[in-house]
């Protein structure tokens, strides 16, 4: 490395600790029960492709996506695995959608129709799954018109009925009453659906938290997403256990020696209060490092907790060694992850944003090298 290490930050994602935190899930469901693996938004930042090759080689059959393009990418990488598209599609993407295999959800009446007329164009049948809302508000059938809708359909109406789902806007274990009321509405769709169509269907109701928490609505697939790149099951008490999979880190820029009094960053919003040293860092808000974390955040250097001191700016921090420790150009520094016995994680920071650790992670800019170890 040069005198002046520009690098930018870089992401390394432990593809051994997926692999733990998949048999975690797995060894805590019942022996029928799918993991529908979550890998929208480039894996929740960790990079799509090379997280759902590897999940598949630990045995995960099924992936949900936002969007078609998502699901077109894991496609090209595993030929035989199942894709749900759990977001609309249009019914220009049918040709896509019946050629590449990757199943649909259906949002709504209207919806169906205009799917199953363009499956029936083609000549071809689709299969879908449908969305039932019984209660997040967002999308999906209302519960009570389930049975209706399907009615009004028909048999000819160009779709495969084969899945049900439905999403909980609320799981707190304290307080069940909520999520109970959307299992009960659920099952009571589901009942009329599967009178309708003359048999089961394929059913998945349970996103992280309620398969954390509500063992019995496993049903034939849960959807696991957050916990699996690592958060939300730290306590080792709880129905599974994973850890983070991820850590974001840079180089050391420069270091100086400044005196009390010395201002640092846009508008001077920090002034030292004591001779330190300070460090620039190769990150900034363009990378995704939040802004909130101005005069909030902490890094690792040398397995110290330091500081992020004045504004977060497009490429760069600028972090408070303290007066008595020492960093070089070109030092590691961890922005998420584990350094000597300190760690930072999503979490943290998210604290700190007042924000969730789906933000953090997802904000990391696509672009930033990701690097896959084992």
């Amino acid at each position: 490395m040069g005198a002046f290490p520009m690098k930018t930050s870089w992401v390394q994602v432990d593809l051994k600790r997926l692999a733990e935190n998949i048999r975690a899930v797995r060894l805590a469901l019942r022996p029928p029960t799918e993991i529908l693996f979550v890998v929208k938004a480039n894996a929740y930042g960790h990079g799509l492709v090379p997280v759902a090759v590897h999940a598949a080689r630990h045995g995960v059959r099924w992936f949900g996506v936002a969007y078609l393009h998502e699901a077109l990418q894991v496609r090209q990488v595993l030929p035989d695995v199942r894709i749900l598209v759990l977001g609309a599609t249009e019914p220009s993407d049918v040709p896509l959608l019946v050629g590449r295999r990757i199943t649909p959800v259906v949002i709504s009446e209207k919806h169906a129709v205009e799917l199953g007329q363009a499956a029936k164009s083609m000549g071809k049948t689709l299969p879908v799954h449908v969305k039932v809302d019984t209660g997040m508000g967002r999308l999906g059938i209302w519960w009570e018109d389930a049975g209706a809708v399907l009615d009004r359909l028909g048999a000819p109406c160009g779709l495969e009925i084969e899945g049900l789902c439905t999403h909980f806007a609320t799981v707190e274990p304290r307080k069940p009453a909520p999520a109970r009321v959307q299992w009960e509405r659920f099952a009571a769709a589901s009942a009329a659906v599967e009178q309708r169509v003359g048999g089961r269907l394929f059913r998945h109701v349970s996103s992280s938290r309620a398969a954390l928490y509500f063992r019995d609505w496993d049903v034939d697939a849960v959807r696991p997403g957050i916990v699996l790149y690592g958060y939300g099951a730290a306590d080792p008490a709880l129905r599974f256990h994973t850890k983070p999979i991820l850590q974001w880190k840079a180089h050391v820029m420069q270091v100086k020696r400044v005196p009390a009094g010395f201002s640092v960053g846009y508008y001077s919003q920090f002034t030292t209060t004591a001779p330190t040293a300070l460090a620039t860092l190769s990150v900034g808000y363009a990378d995704g490092y939040n802004r909130l974390l101005g005069n909030k955040g902490v890094v690792l250097i040398g397995g110290w907790r330091c500081p992020v001191v004045g504004r977060v700016s497009m490429n760069w921090i600028t972090v408070d060694l303290g007066h008595d420790r020492t960093a070089q150009e070109g030092d590691e520094a961890v922005l998420i992850g584990e350094q000597r016995s300190e760690s930072i994680w999503a979490g943290e920071l998210a604290a700190a944003c007042r924000t969730i650790p789906y933000e953090i992670l997802t904000d990391i800019n696509a672009a930033l090298d990701r690097r896959y170890v084992e």
